[in-house]
């Protein structure tokens, strides 16, 4: 069985979704309204959710199951 290749993220999950979701609007912005454009805004806003989820997961406030 080969190997996995590891490999270490330098920026974290929520850095990278922000960063993602940021160019993807940039990317809707120079386009004329259509569905490649609102298929863009919608991979935006589901990065924007995940990046809300993952600060809510790891948020001080959640606490372990008893």
């Amino acid at each position: 069985m080969p190997k996995r290749r590891r490999f270490k993220q330098s920026a974290s999950l929520q850095e990278r979704l922000r960063a993602f979701a940021e160019d993807v609007r940039e990317q809707a912005s120079g386009l004329r309204p259509g569905k490649e454009r609102e298929e863009l805004l919608r991979k935006a806003r589901q990065a924007d959710t995940a990046a809300h989820l993952d600060d809510w997961a790891n948020s001080a406030g959640l606490q372990s199951p008893k």
